[in-house]
């Protein structure tokens, strides 16, 4: 998918405005780049493309989600967390461990309007305790399928729907998470990256 091709995909879905604001946090996470190593600067002439509709084309397969709280696990450098911020009204909370990510993530959220939706904690998820099941969970490179349902579960329960970005592994994780998790689980083609799979999970619970 060129970036032409990226953006427009973002266009035709969400409108302009939103287009707009996702730009808005490109231009964020490229100047922030300069400062800590949120993304590799390898990726910085393919934005659109590996990293901001990468994660925007997670908020089509949450549509039947009920509603609630989107937790984003490990946020990083906002991917996806902040994108779904700016592509829908739902409450979202980024939960990572690192300092200055943390202080980043909540800059760029007063910077783009959306501090009143998005919660930043700034901690492991195994010790974010939400008031209630969260609606959704997103993680993007943060740790193996089975790892990160362990460590996430306890914000979850049998209806939140589960998105994980998994890359060319997301088939093989998913048949070595069956020995431990019981669910629903289905593969769903990255449309970026052709080669790559969007794990959707829902009913998930420990065997």
């Amino acid at each position: 998918m060129t970036e032409a091709e990226a953006r427009s995909w973002v266009r035709e879905r969400f409108g302009v405005s939103r287009e707009t604001l996702v730009e808005a946090f490109g231009n964020i996470l490229t100047a922030e780049a300069e400062h800590q190593n949120l993304i590799a600067r390898s990726t910085l002439d393919s934005l659109w493309a590996r990293h901001l509709t990468d994660s925007a084309q997670l908020v089509p397969l949450a549509e039947h989600a009920p509603p609630g709280v989107w937790l984003d696990v490990g946020s990083g450098a906002g991917l996806p967390g902040i994108v779904i911020a700016l592509l829908t009204d739902r409450p979202i909370v980024l939960v990572e461990p690192r300092a200055k990510r943390v202080l980043f993530l909540r800059a760029a959220a007063e910077q783009l309007g959306i501090a009143d939706r998005v919660t930043v904690v700034g901690s492991k998820v195994e010790s974010f305790r939400p008031d209630q099941p969260v609606a959704i969970v997103s993680a993007r490179a943060v740790a193996e399928l089975s790892a990160l349902m362990l460590s996430t579960v306890h914000c979850t329960d049998s209806s939140t729907v589960w998105l994980l970005p998994k890359g060319r592994s997301a088939q093989s994780e998913v048949d070595a998470t069956r020995a431990k998790w019981q669910g629903r689980f289905h593969v769903e083609p990255s449309i970026t990256q052709p080669e790559s799979g969007i794990v959707v999970a829902t009913q998930i619970g420990a065997r």
